[in-house]
């Protein structure tokens, strides 16, 4: 009976496997530890973490889902490139998305959530850049908590995560950091005065304005 019940048990210590080494290699990826189009190989991954080969290839089917993986047709997997075309997409779907979860939210967005996004709003004016993805992923989710979407927020985080890397290279690049701590004061302002129609203007603006601005920085001859 024991040597029946060991496979049963085994999937799910598999899975949060899975699940852990999906974190650290998406948090290698976001960092630019791998250069966008690097082999991730899966036995060297495996001796990594170690743990067999299984868990890591469901780690890597996690992360292609997120779009931060892409298979070959040889099965072999590959950090996604950055590029135009996928910042573009990214941006309208987050447009999409967060306007969505803010105009939902604003309505039972209370003073103390605002406080506590005007807090990490300061404390990111003041971080390293390793840092900076984080804090303005939780400085946008505080906004969007009251929505009460689960299945919008993880979503939200999803495309967060995907736009970080390009996040990075915008501050890194463009010393944008400036530009989008004013734009999220200014989102603060229009969020405490409940002025719905300026908020989700200034957040299109937002992701729209760096997406743009990004996107210029690719086309530059390098």
């Amino acid at each position: 009976m024991k040597g029946k019940s060991a496979a049963p048990a085994a999937a799910p210590a598999r899975g949060k496997q899975a699940v852990e080494i999906a974190r650290a290699l998406r948090d290698d990826i976001i960092a630019g530890a791998f250069e966008p189009n690097a082999q991730l190989r899966q036995e060297r991954l495996a001796e990594r973490f170690e743990v067999s080969r299984m868990p890591v290839r469901e780690a890597l089917r996690l992360l292609e889902a997120e779009g931060l993986v892409n298979f070959d047709p040889n099965k072999s997997a590959r950090v996604a490139p950055v590029s135009g075309a996928d910042l573009r997409e990214l941006c309208e779907m987050r447009i999409a998305a967060e306007t969505l979860a803010l105009r939902i939210a604003l309505p039972e967005l209370t003073n103390a959530q605002i406080e506590r996004a005007e807090a990490i709003q300061a404390e990111l004016e003041t971080a390293p850049l390793a840092e900076a993805g984080l804090l303005n992923a939780a400085f946008h989710r505080t906004l969007y908590a009251p929505s009460g979407l689960p299945r919008l927020l993880a979503h939200i985080d999803v495309l967060g995560n995907a736009a970080d890397r390009y996040l990075r290279l915008a501050i890194a690049g463009l010393d944008y950091a400036e530009t989008s701590n004013r734009e999220h004061r200014v989102l603060l302002q229009a969020c405490r005065a409940r002025d719905s129609d300026t908020a989700l203007a200034c957040l299109e603006a937002h992701i729209e304005d760096a997406g743009a601005a990004l996107a210029e920085l690719m086309n530059r001859p390098r």
